[in-house]
């Protein structure tokens, strides 16, 4: 469908350089001749040069040449997916009429229909249908056919009998012209030099130059002056590097292709119809039965329209029609919803019956009871208390930026920092802001309990209702995404899940120990769509930070704040948040114990040792182990720490 075009994604917003001038050549023809100057056509480049931009750009350019026109586009994986589905609940014929009779098919990654024969098959069927009939298709990979493992090779001759082209990597010409034209759409101005220097970064594709222009955004916008082309080349030094990856956008949903034969001898019938309607009837019967051809055709129930015709003159035929689309349309509606929820239920029966609108209700109320909503974020971690020392202002600008502009300006926005430096503390808080829309669904979990809950649905057999679950969200977040390292499983489905979310703009968040470039064990296609965000890092506190951080838990335990022992708190040394956390609470426990009021004193003669005496080594006193959560809620072992003054007291409690 054509809804399923990105509308950023056009002929006229695609920059064209040396190394795709080819490409957007022939896509050009494609789209002013479907069928005719190149078919099929064959698109292959590596992760974020541009294919699926140029692919849907097709779609767009057909389209608005001839609004008629039937345009599918499709990922490999929902093609698939699809098709599964139609044959399991007996519809696999309609299946493939509705791809062999679109006037242009894009089909984006075909690289993923390796070890899928009976998918190659459907496609092969699919290919042979439409080039005979004169449709377009268009087809993208990571890679040329004779390279995609276990292809059919019929089907690699198929695609060398029509055009296959790659795009390269862009030049520094083209990558100037890109980073322009970005800014013009962002209403960003730099000073002279700064475009050149992005250029010059080192990015391999243009999603990672996105990505180090995003960084500059973000620098420039906390910064109190216009960044110069030094300081660009400055905060660009950590910015992404180039990694060679398999690219992919999607997957295509259904599959194959039906003979031609019946598409011919439908409109052959329905055309015939059509005119002995219109010469030998009143004008109100030939559309009423004009309507029903249409409407049957697509599977929908016409009793009420039937009953019109056997009347000899009804009291409003042209309100009967409009009711009937006003049904089809709501019920569509409810298909959609419903399916969202539970994909088995995509096609029901009950969605085709205008007349029964409340069994449609009714079967969509029981897949909104049976929904087991995503994980959410923790309520107790507030964006006011997210508290930033100088080296996380960039960061909490990036998080406001998602909070106020989900999908648009950062998608998706990576925070990279140590354990105990507030990574968990501030995703959980965008994801709170997040969820204060209306009819948001926001999905906050760690890369633990992603793969967990994968493991449950697979070993349930509920995969589909895994996948809607995460599909239907606003907004998703995930903590800690290099513990995915080396579980393919599970970054194969976030890189399906990432696609989907990102075509549909629905904003994403992640956290990383390490920046995306530096992550091992995980996908080159998926880091590179990390990348292509914009990576924000928090730093370790600074006396200022430590300070507000003392304060605010003094206040939230103990109800007021000693302003000498949050003062001599800041000054101890501590790398993270956490740490700080830890020493208000190894003060708070002694004067508690001693039932004295928290002080600087107390904190001195507890951490340093009394005055009249040595310190132990260590420099702590005896005190019991302290648990720390850094997870205030969150069911996860790694976002638990205990901190034990020194050994001796380890092994006193181990002794209790």
């Amino acid at each position: 469908m054509t809804d399923q075009l990105n509308p950023r994604f056009r002929l006229d917003s695609y920059v064209v350089g040396s190394a795709n001038r080819l490409a957007v050549t022939a896509a050009r023809a494609v789209a002013e001749s479907p069928g005719t100057a190149y078919n099929p056509l064959f698109i292959y480049a590596g992760p974020g040069l541009g294919k699926t931009h140029l692919l849907m750009a097709i779609g767009h350019q057909a389209r608005s040449i001839d609004p008629q026109l039937t345009v599918e586009y499709v990922t490999l994986d929902d093609f698939v997916e699809a098709y599964h589905a139609a044959i399991a609940a007996g519809q696999g014929d309609a299946y493939r009429k509705r791809y062999a009779e679109a006037g242009v098919l894009l089909v984006d990654d075909v690289q993923f229909l390796t070890h899928r024969r009976e998918v190659q098959a459907e496609l092969l069927r699919l290919v042979n249908a439409m080039t005979t009939a004169g449709r377009q298709i268009v087809m993208t990979s990571d890679r040329p056919p004779a390279d995609i493992e276990a292809l059919d090779e019929r089907l690699i001759q198929r695609f060398a009998g029509g055009l296959v082209i790659d795009i390269g990597a862009p030049d520094f010409e083209t990558r100037v012209a890109i980073l322009r034209r970005q800014c013009d759409d962002r209403h960003v101005t730099f000073e002279p030099g700064v475009i050149e220097a992005v250029a010059e970064a080192g990015a391999g594709n243009v999603r990672e130059l996105i990505g180090g222009l995003n960084r500059l955004v973000a620098f420039q916008s906390v910064s109190d002056r216009p960044i110069d082309a030094v300081r660009a080349r400055e905060v660009l030094g950590g910015a992404p590097t180039v990694h060679g990856a398999a690219d992919a956008g999607t997957a295509p949903p259904d599959a194959a292709g039906p003979a031609p034969l019946e598409t011919t001898e439908f409109d052959a019938f329905l055309s015939e119809v059509t005119v002995t309607l219109s010469q030998q009837v009143e004008a109100w019967r030939a559309r009423v039965g004009e309507a029903i051809l249409r409407w049957e055709g697509e599977g929908y129930r016409t009793a009420r329209l039937t009953a019109l015709l056997d009347q000899e003159a009804p009291p409003d035929p042209e309100a009967t029609l409009k009711s009937f689309v006003a049904d089809v349309e709501r019920l569509r509606r409810l298909e959609r919803e419903a399916s969202e929820l539970d994909p088995e239920l995509a096609g029901a029966a009950a969605f085709r019956d205008p007349d029964g609108i409340v069994a449609a209700d009714g079967l969509l109320a029981r897949a909104r009871a049976g929904a087991t909503p995503p994980p959410g974020p923790s309520p107790i971690w507030r964006r006011d208390w997210c508290a930033a020392g100088s080296s996380d202002q960039v960061a909490l600008g990036g998080a406001a930026a998602v909070i106020a502009e989900p999908g648009v300006k950062y998608n998706p926005l990576v925070i990279v920092a140590g354990s105990g430096l507030g990574k968990t503390h501030l995703l959980h808080a965008i994801g709170n802001e997040l969820a204060r829309a209306p009819d948001s669904v926001v999905a906050c979990l760690g890369a633990q309990d992603f793969t967990e809950n994968l493991i449950e649905a697979i070993d349930r057999d509920r995969m589909a209702l895994w996948r809607a679950r995460y599909r239907r969200v606003t907004a998703f977040l995930l903590d800690d995404v290099q513990l995915l390292a080396g579980r393919d499983r599970s970054q194969e489905e976030l890189f399906w899940l990432f696609n989907q979310l990102a075509e549909q703009g629905r904003q994403m968040v992640f956290t990383s120990l390490v920046p995306p470039r530096e992550l091992t064990g995980v996908e080159p296609r998926l880091m590179s769509r990390l990348e292509g965000g914009l990576v924000v890092t928090l730093g370790a506190p600074d006396r200022e930070l430590r300070l507000v951080v003392a304060r605010r838990e003094l206040v939230e335990r103990a109800g007021a704040a000693d302003e000498d022992l949050a003062q001599y708190l800041a000054g101890r040394p501590a790398d993270s948040p956490r740490a700080v956390l830890g020493l208000v609470q190894r003060v708070l426990q002694a004067a508690e114990s001693q039932q004295l009021p928290p002080s600087a004193g107390l904190a001195r003669e507890l951490l340093e040792g009394p005055a009249d005496r040595p310190a132990r080594k260590g420099g702590a006193r005896r005190s019991s182990g302290i648990v720390v959560s850094a997870s205030g809620g969150i069911k996860s072992g790694e976002k638990m720490v205990w901190v034990w003054p020194d050994a001796a007291d380890r092994l006193i409690e181990d002794l209790r």
